[in-house]
């Protein structure tokens, strides 16, 4: 399967996010899982409804909406990635479900594929977080969805965990690097340089900018669930965030490199032993604090 794919969303999603390794990628899924129903519930689909799932990805929230449908619902799966389309095609053909399925390439902030007031409910997973125009995003969900249609999405609030990189080097993910900061610094300038925090859609927003962004586009109502926490890894009982391979070799996002792969441009080898020797111990004795957020919001069309 790797041999077959090409863009760096595909690439990520479907080898990179788990190292190719089954048991992580098993383990993953059980948190995905979590996830998808939350977006599901939130978008109230009824049977013989259509969905218009907008970063499908690999198909998680799309395919887990067809039992929710029933035999005369419909999914479309909307992706800017080809690659990704084309694994979701294969997958349904498999599953015996392509007919109640259609497939367009688009991003969330030009669904002209999909007409005017043509689904009933709209989802997203960590989508907006690459999209630089989020404000036009939620005009073409409201465009797409028919009145009383439904529009549930679920993105990690990247901006809540931006004090575990300070520029200064004395933090690095949340670990304490003082006594390597010099180090520290020139790793995490690599990421920077790639998704600048004044800058970068993955940070230049916060749960309020949904409500806000919801509101402008027109919904008559719009709810938000907001949940944080600051405490060390490993404390919501997440074994793998205690994994030196994961944290290591596993990029967080499509669009950087891992932390490996970040140590190897930024550092020498004889630095990236010495970067490497200083985090392992405290990666793996949970000596470090997670700061992690995510908001779902779900919204009405009059």
């Amino acid at each position: 399967m790797a041999g077959s794919i090409r863009d760096r969303w595909a690439e990520w999603l479907l080898d990179r996010r788990c190292a190719g390794d089954a048991g992580k990628h098993e383990a993953a899924l059980q948190h995905y899982r979590r996830w998808r129903d939350s977006v599901l519930e939130n978008a109230r689909l009824a049977a013989g409804e259509t969905l218009l799932d907008v970063g499908a990805g690999d198909g998680l929230i799309a395919f887990g909406a067809l039992d929710l449908l029933g035999e005369e619902g419909r999914v479309i799966f909307s992706d800017v990635s080809q690659d990704l389309l084309d694994h979701s095609r294969a997958l349904a053909e498999e599953m015996g479900v392509f007919g109640r399925c259609r497939f367009v390439r688009a991003p969330a902030h030009d669904l002209s594929p999909v007409g005017d007031a043509s689904v009933d409910a709209a989802t997203t997973r960590s989508v907006l977080i690459y999209v630089e125009d989020k404000g036009r995003a939620f005009e073409e969900f409201h465009r797409v969805l028919k009145p009383g249609g439904r529009l549930s999405i679920w993105e990690p609030i990247n901006r809540f965990g931006r004090s575990n990189y300070p520029p200064d080097g004395r933090l690095f993910a949340g670990y304490d690097t003082a006594p390597v900061r010099e180090l520290a610094r020139r790793v995490h300038e690599v990421f920077a340089r790639i998704q600048p925090p004044g800058t970068d859609p993955l940070l230049d927003f916060d749960e309020r900018d949904l409500l806000a962004f919801a509101e402008a586009a027109g919904f008559a109502e719009a709810h938000l669930d907001f949940e944080a926490r600051v405490a060390p890894y490993g404390a919501s009982g997440d074994d793998d965030a205690l994994d030196w391979d994961s944290f290591f070799r596993i990029p967080g996002n499509p669009k950087i490199p891992s932390v490996e792969e970040a140590m190897a441009e930024a550092l020498t080898p004889e630095e990236a032993g010495r970067f490497a020797a200083h985090l392992r111990p405290l990666v793996e004795g949970g000596r470090g604090t997670e700061r992690w957020a995510v908001a779902r919001l779900w919204a009405v069309k009059s």
